[in-house]
């Protein structure tokens, strides 16, 4: 408060300081910036994870175990789709594998929350929590670019469509429309854990430590593709994907336009496999369709990001406020 020169005993209210909005948080950055951070929060973060994951692996395998004594099979089954021997044409294989790599999803979560002592949404976007109306759009751009490029691919003559494509054998053993649930049921989740794993927790915990997003974006490519075992055509696609997945989730600060990729990629590669168009056992990428692969992720990823508003675009936070001096 201050005194009037009037009037000495007058007293006029102060006026306020000036305030200013912080700038908005970069999606690499949003572990660093949150109350309470410390530089070793990465590291318990990706340890928790990992523990819970293999926690929730134990009590997945021994569910199906318990389920295997009323159904005789189950635990075989399960057994062969740990091994070399696996056959993604069983829908019982498919839908454990698809399902064990969706527990990176809760594991992820209470991970960030445990070991890294902040929200779980701030896994998901820069507001905190999955944006619901930023799916529609990207769904349905990643699916009309999926069915455009394999189509184009069928120009390719029949004999280089299938050349460099290695087997291990098996189809879809005539389960198709089991197969299909199971791809449709089980293939979203799975998707949307490697994004919170890959894009999400290793993205911000690399981050924290380096400012520039490129490392951010860049260093957990390698994890993301010895996660797939691909040959070396395949390891080229994978790579080119998780680069794109990488930059969308920073240009547009959250997973969704991501996870809409991914879901819509493995859904149609699958399904496509399910319903006896591809092999689902396949360990490798034909060449011939590397460059459909590559165009379709590169033109999902130039469109995409034009729909959201450049990071340095992006309007203030409303969370906090810092005082101009």
């Amino acid at each position: 408060m201050t005194f009037s020169a009037d009037h000495p005993d007058a007293v006029t209210p102060a006026r306020p300081a000036p305030v200013r909005l912080a700038p908005p948080r970069p999606f690499h950055r949003l572990a660093r910036s949150q109350p309470g951070y410390r530089w070793w929060h990465p590291l318990t973060t990706v340890m928790v994870t990992v523990v819970l994951f293999f926690v929730l692996m134990m009590l997945a395998m021994g569910a199906t175990a318990a389920v295997g004594i009323f159904v005789p099979g189950v635990s075989a089954t399960v057994e062969r789709a740990l091994s070399a021997e696996s056959d993604l044409g069983d829908p019982v294989q498919l839908a454990f594998l698809l399902g064990t790599v969706g527990l990176l999803w809760p594991a992820a979560a209470l991970g960030v929350r445990w070991g890294g002592r902040r929200s779980a949404g701030t896994l998901s976007s820069v507001t905190g929590r999955l944006r619901w109306r930023c799916f529609p759009k990207p769904l349905v751009l990643a699916a009309g670019l999926f069915v455009a490029m394999n189509a184009l691919s069928l120009l390719v003559p029949e004999s280089l469509r299938g050349s460099g494509a290695v087997t291990d054998g098996g189809g879809s053993s005539g389960n198709v429309w089991l197969l299909l649930l199971v791809v449709l049921a089980l293939v979203p989740v799975q998707a949307t854990a490697e994004e919170y794993a890959f894009r999400g927790l290793l993205m911000q915990g690399i981050g924290s430590w380096l400012r520039h997003p490129a490392f951010a974006i860049l260093l957990p490519v390698p994890l993301f593709v010895v996660g797939h075992g691909y040959g070396l055509v395949g390891q080229i696609d994978v790579a080119a994907f998780a680069v794109a997945a990488g930059w969308i989730t920073w240009r547009t600060g959250g997973l969704e336009a991501a996870i809409a990729l991914h879901v819509i990629n493995n859904v149609g590669a699958l399904g496509l496999g399910a319903a006896g168009f591809g092999d689902l056992n396949a360990t490798d990428l034909p060449l011939a369709a590397l460059p459909f692969s590559l165009a379709f992720t590169l033109a999902y990823a130039l469109i995409v990001v034009r729909w959201f508003p450049s990071p340095a675009a992006a309007p203030p936070r409303r969370d906090r406020y810092l005082a101009s001096a």
